[in-house]
């Protein structure tokens, strides 16, 4: 059975992180600092028994890296670690730019998912943002990442590892011109450890994740990221949601060693708390109050740490 997928997206361009905070993960998972309608995704996937292949237009974390319960946060390295949001000369293809790709995945058994995808290495036109663009060449290279999915009822655990055939400009000046090798990996255990009530949706629930990135090429080289949220706090709201999450982002040594010899020094890390609640008042709409704290936005010594007071609205129709 074959299926069709056409998802199109405005985006206004503010950008929070840029412009206020200076932050490196993102401080709103829907800022893009480009004013532009685009088409996001327009893909065509075919299933066959066990297996499914999906080639078009197509946003990696929407299968790969995935976090549903980290997915009631605004920050962004909670939707995609900043390790693997960071790479490549545009980014992976998540949002809001995506590239062409090729996706296949195979069901092993009923807790085993095998996925494996090969992507343009460079979503769109970086040159010319606001446009819906595909350019394929050798200079660009591809993205190839795979990941392996255990699942239970209870327990959601990855494990994947992405790759660049393209070459990077290192930050060791040591090492002049463009050298191949930019990959990472990641890994992370997402489970429900509570419940409440009887129908089954509420009670808590937790996860841990780790990503790895080659700090020759990435600022980031390590990032680690936990939270819980608890879903329906009382019986007479049980769609509502709260939780709390922290991410640990860590600037390489070689990054490091670069803005300092650019007179520019960096902190070893930035660490970003976040705590949210998300209030489904009427099933077309929700609200949501939150309040995120970031401690060295972007490395950057000479900007103080910011305390970040935001509510976002969902309207559905």
């Amino acid at each position: 059975m074959a299926a069709l997928f056409f998802y199109g997206l405005y985006n206004n361009g503010q950008g929070f992180s840029d412009d206020l905070v200076g932050d490196a993960q993102g401080v709103s998972n829907i800022e893009t600092g480009v004013r532009a309608a685009r088409v996001y995704e327009a893909w065509i996937e075919q299933r066959i028994g066990r297996t499914s292949v999906k080639l078009g237009l197509y946003d990696l974390n929407s299968e790969f890296d995935t976090n549903d319960t980290g997915s009631l946060f605004l920050n962004s390295s909670h939707g995609i670690g900043s390790d693997f949001a960071q790479s490549g000369r545009n980014g992976p293809s998540i949002f809001p730019v995506t590239s062409l790709a090729l996706r296949a995945d195979y069901r092993v058994d009923d807790q085993w998912l095998m996925r494996l995808a090969v992507l343009d290495g460079v979503p769109g036109d970086p040159d010319r943002p606001r446009r819906t663009a595909i350019k394929l060449s050798s200079e660009d290279g591809a993205l190839i990442i795979g990941e392996a999915e255990y699942r239970t009822a209870d327990t959601k655990a990855i494990l994947g590892y992405w790759h660049y055939t393209a070459s990077f400009t290192p930050f060791d000046a040591a090492l002049p011109g463009k050298r191949p090798g930019n990959d990472g990996l990641y890994m992370m255990v997402e489970r429900r450890l509570s419940r409440a009530g009887t129908d089954g949706a509420r009670g808590l629930s937790g996860w841990v994740r780790l990503g790895l990135a080659n700090d020759r090429f990435n600022p980031i080289d390590q990032h680690l990221s936990g939270g819980l949220v608890y879903t329906g706090p009382t019986a007479g709201r049980p769609e509502d949601q709260l939780g709390i999450a922290v991410s640990l982002a860590q600037f390489g040594e070689p990054y490091r060693a670069a803005r300092a010899a650019a007179m520019t020094p960096s902190t070893g890390s930035e660490i970003n708390i976040e705590a949210s609640y998300r209030a489904v008042l009427r099933p077309w709409l929700t609200v949501q109050p939150d309040v995120q704290y970031v401690v060295n936005p972007g490395g950057d010594p000479g900007i103080g740490d910011a305390l970040v007071i935001g509510l976002r609205t969902q309207l559905s129709f």
